[in-house]
């Protein structure tokens, strides 16, 4: 039984490769993103205190 082996192609070894390449149109550095979320922070915590 030993004799009877199958043997699958090498290809890209079932790895998905997607472009790399695409850039997006709109980037956020992360420094807006920190001050995005804690204006978000603040928002909230006045909205509770006042509603």
């Amino acid at each position: 039984m030993a004799d009877n082996k199958i043997t699958m192609p090498s290809g890209m070894g079932g790895i998905v490769r997607y472009s790399e390449e695409s850039t997006s149109k709109i980037t956020f550095t992360p420094i807006v993103v920190i001050l995005f979320i804690i204006g978000v922070i603040v928002l909230e915590i006045i909205l509770h205190f006042f509603l």
